[in-house]
C-alpha cells in the first residue's frame, strides 16, 4: 500500500510531503507463513529511508523496487522530502523562518508517523537508511539516536562532510563518466581534506557512545566499487569499526553512484542483513 501525505511541519515551518509504504496482503502470504495483514492493533516495523541530493520523497518509489521489498518483508518504509538540505538545521535568523531539517527527521517525523499510523516506536523495530546525502542522515541518526534504532543501512557514504565531497568532485570529475572516476587520495590529503574526520562531533560522539556502553546500532554499509565516494565510505567504516560498532561492509565491483546498485543494496539489506522480523507485529 503506497501512502502519500502532506502536513504542516513545525520544524520546517512549511507544508512538506512524505511517501510511505504500508505492507498489505499478498497472494502468497499464507503459503509463506505471514501473519494476517488486517488485524486491529497490529503494527509494522519501520525503515526511515532518506533520499540523496537533488532527490525528493518519490525517488525510491520511482527508481527502485522498494514497494515490493517492503511488502515481501512486511516492513513499513517512510520516505520524507528534505530538498538539498544535507538534513541539517538552517541557522537561527534565516528568513522567513529557519528550516530545521535535522529536527524534522529525527524528532518530528517519527512522532507523526508512530502516532498516526500502525508503526512501532520500539528500538528493535526501528531502522534508518539512506543513499549519498541520505546516508549522512542515516549515519547521524545511528550515532545520536542509537537508543532509538536497531540498525542503519548506509549506502554510498557515511559520516562525510558535504563541502569535502564537493571539493573532491571539483578536483577529480570532468571526465564525462559521472561518479565513476579515480581520486588522487594523496593529493587530497595534502590539501587537508579528510574523508572522515575523527575530530568531528559525529565521530567524537560515536567513540564516546561505545566507551560508555550505550546501545550501538548495527551498521550495514554498501558502496559501488567504481564510486568515487567509496573513499569516504572506507574512512567512515574504519573509524566505526575501530570504535567498536558492528559494521558489515559490502563493496560491489562495477557499480558507481547509481540506482542499479542502490536497488541491489535495498534488496539485500531487507531480505538478508537488517535484523528485521519479516512479518507483522501482532497485538
Amino acid at each position: 500500500m503506497l501512502v502519500k501525505f502532506n502536513f504542516l511541519s513545525k520544524a520546517l515551518m512549511q507544508q512538506t510531503n512524505v511517501t510511505m509504504i504500508l505492507p498489505s496482503w499478498g497472494l502468497f502470504d499464507e503459503a509463506n507463513g505471514k501473519a494476517e495483514s488486517y488485524v486491529p492493533g497490529a503494527k509494522f516495523q519501520v525503515l526511515y529511508l532518506f533520499h540523496g541530493g537533488t532527490g525528493d520523497d518519490s525517488d525510491y518509489v520511482n527508481f527502485s523496487n522498494i514497494v515490493r521489498y517492503a511488502d515481501d518483508n512486511k516492513i513499513a518504509v517512510v520516505m520524507p522530502d528534505a530538498d538539498n538540505s544535507s538534513y541539517i538545521n538552517q541557522p537561527d535568523g534565516t528568513l522567513p523562518w529557519p528550516a530545521k531539517y535535522w529536527d524534522y527527521i529525527f524528532e518530528e517525523l517519527p512522532g507523526v508517523c508512530t502516532s498516526m499510523f500502525p508503526i512501532s516506536d520500539k528500538r528493535e523495530d526501528t531502522f534508518v537508511g539512506g543513499l549519498s546525502m541520505g546516508s549522512m542522515a542515516a549515519t547521524k541518526w545511528a550515532v545520536y539516536g542509537g537508543e532509538r534504532c536497531a540498525a542503519a543501512l548506509i549506502m554510498s557514504g557515511g559520516g562525510m562532510d558535504t563541502s569535502n565531497i564537493m571539493s573532491v568532485v571539483a578536483q577529480s570529475a570532468g571526465n564525462g563518466n559521472g561518479t565513476d572516476f579515480a581520486v588522487d587520495t594523496e593529493a587530497i590529503a595534502r590539501q587537508g581534506i579528510k574523508f572522515a574526520d575523527p575530530d568531528d562531533d559525529l565521530f567524537i560522539t560515536a567513540k564516546r557512545n561505545a566507551a560508555e556502553g550505550k546501545p550501538l546500532p548495527k551498521l550495514f554499509m554498501t558502496c559501488g566499487g567504481n564510486d568515487f565516494i567509496r573513499h569516504f565510505a572506507h574512512a567512515s567504516r574504519d573509524l566505526f569499526s575501530e570504535y567498536g560498532y558492528d559494521v558489515f561492509y559490502n563493496e560491489v565491483p562495477g557499480y558507481a553512484h547509481e540506482w542499479d546498485f542502490w536497488d541491489l543494496s535495498l534488496r539485500k539489506a531487507l531480505n538478508e542483513k537488517l535484523p528485521i522480523k519479516h512479518d507483522i507485529i501482532m497485538p
